[in-house]
């Protein structure tokens, strides 16, 4: 029996020294077996394990280098202007989350096993939507990274006691249950906007679409669109994602740069900053530096989750045929005017814009610094649904809305919940509203305030399904059928 359990001690031992505290391992495993799973020969298993674990490994690289030329600059605001800034985007969100896991001794193969319940309780629900009234599988595979990255560090900060498998265990079904309730959410509005396309969306804005679809009928006409508008020609070059963080990070880390100024970065950055170098040179080469770093850590992300996505997918076809998709929110674009993409990102940033500046004159404890990601894909998605319900006043000024609550909200969670230490907070219109709101009551409650969140939101299709004008279709296909 003693010799049992020293050997199962010393696999165990094992296995979390070599796989658990190297994610890029622990992911590219799961890849292998899930190929393996499907069916698949063992060379793709095989491939699909490289392909996941150097996207990991791209990943931490790209995180690396916006830490190492995002925080002294962020120091430098705090050491001369006592200002604690942090950038509202869901990449630097996903950066501080797992800074933090790893400084309270944890690693970040928590969140992958975290993701990997949350996935399994997602189908389940759905397995059983006769009773949860479920009906959607979030497949949006690198959302589902930064998300449960965020809510593993929210579940640590809030409840500390739950930093083992327990915990992971319990923040697998937070995170599961919110992407198959809110969802389900969007199922209408979308199928709406579509014409019954057949998916939903899985993304950082569900609850946002919903509440857009009900609020932009009230605020204005579906007859008066966007698409009668007619917008500037160089706008168009904000749909690029390249020019568009580019443009934000030189805009905002040039005005930071500026502001504390040139003797005090060289003496700083000394090797970053030789004296044959320009100081204007600097600020461009800085800034865009961001930019390389953060598509750095994008393409990372989108290498191995690719491989996730798909065993995701075809364990999902063979055990939920018939389930909506849920997926990335760019899939309703193509629904819209390209007009009301940019409207939403324009009055997006107006509406950021003068939230910071808000945030500025007030003297608040929190800098918060626009981030791509949030700024344009929360506000063309909100700008897209307002227009469809509410025409061109709405696609107005739900965006703008938007923008000023993504500040504040981010401004606050950053702070709760001491991201700002690392430089990021999520930044997502979800996770500046109901996300804090849940943190805040897991902080106050503890596990059982965790257990509220999670049975408060199984309620939700309950109502959803309740108030259905169309129970008999509430179940459907993507070829209308029912399931």
């Amino acid at each position: 029996m003693g010799d049992l359990y020293t050997t199962i001690n010393s696999a165990s031992t094992l296995f979390a020294n070599n796989v658990l505290t190297k994610p890029e391992f622990f992911i590219g495993i799961l890849v292998f077996i899930g190929y393996l799973f499907l069916g698949k020969p063992i060379y793709d298993a095989f491939g699909g394990f490289i392909k996941a674990a150097v996207g990991m490994m791209i990943w931490n690289v790209g995180a690396g280098g916006l830490v190492s030329t995002f925080r002294p600059i962020l120091a430098g605001l705090n050491d001369r202007f006592q200002l604690n800034a942090a950038v509202i985007d869901p990449y630097f969100g996903l950066n501080a989350a797992g800074e933090a896991i790893k400084m309270i001794g944890m690693s970040l193969s928590w969140t992958m096993i975290s993701l990997m319940v949350g996935f399994g309780w997602n189908i389940l629900l759905v397995l059983l939507r006769k009773y949860t009234k479920l009906r959607t599988l979030f497949l949006t595979g690198h959302i589902m990274i930064q998300q449960a990255t965020t809510c593993t560090w929210l579940v640590f900060f809030a409840i500390p006691e739950l930093r083992n498998i327990t915990g992971a265990i319990w923040i697998g079904l937070l995170v599961g249950t919110y992407w198959a309730v809110f969802s389900n959410l969007t199922v209408e509005p979308t199928e709406e906007l579509t014409e019954n396309s057949g998916f939903a969306i899985g993304h950082q804005q569900m609850l946002w679409v919903w509440l857009t679809s009900k609020v932009a009928p009230k605020i204005g006409n579906p007859e008066n669109s966007v698409e009668k508008v007619k917008m500037p020609k160089w706008l168009s070059m904000f749909n690029d994602n390249v020019i568009s963080t580019g443009t934000l990070m030189l805009l905002f880390f040039g005005v930071i740069m500026t502001i504390l100024g040139e003797p005090y970065l060289r003496g700083m950055d000394k090797a970053g900053f030789p004296a044959t170098l320009a100081f204007p040179t600097y600020i461009l080469s800085k800034s865009l530096s961001f930019a390389v770093y953060l598509f750095i850590l994008i393409s990372g992300v989108r290498m191995f989750v690719a491989e996730l996505t798909e065993s995701f997918r075809g364990i999902s076809d063979k055990i939920l045929p018939g389930a909506l998709p849920a997926v990335d929110c760019a899939a309703t674009y193509g629904f819209s005017s390209p007009n009301t993409v940019l409207y939403g990102f324009l009055f997006g940033c107006i509406g950021q814009f003068m939230a910071i500046a808000g945030l500025f004159l007030f003297k608040a404890p929190i800098m918060i610094i626009t981030g791509f990601v949030p700024v344009f894909f929360d506000n063309a998605t909100t700008a897209v649904f307002a227009n469809k319900f509410g025409g061109v006043r709405a696609a107005s000024i739900l965006p703008f809305c938007t923008g000023v609550i993504q500040v504040m909200g981010g401004a606050f969670a950053a702070w709760y919940f001491q991201l700002y230490t690392y430089g990021g907070w999520h930044g997502n219109i979800d996770w500046d509203t109901l996300w804090p709101a849940i943190g805040v009551i897991m902080k106050n409650l503890s596990t059982p305030g965790l257990i509220l969140v999670i049975v408060l939101m199984l309620m939700i299709p309950q109502f959803q399904y309740r108030r259905s004008s169309n129970k008999a279709n509430y179940f459907k296909t993507a070829d209308g059928g029912g399931l």
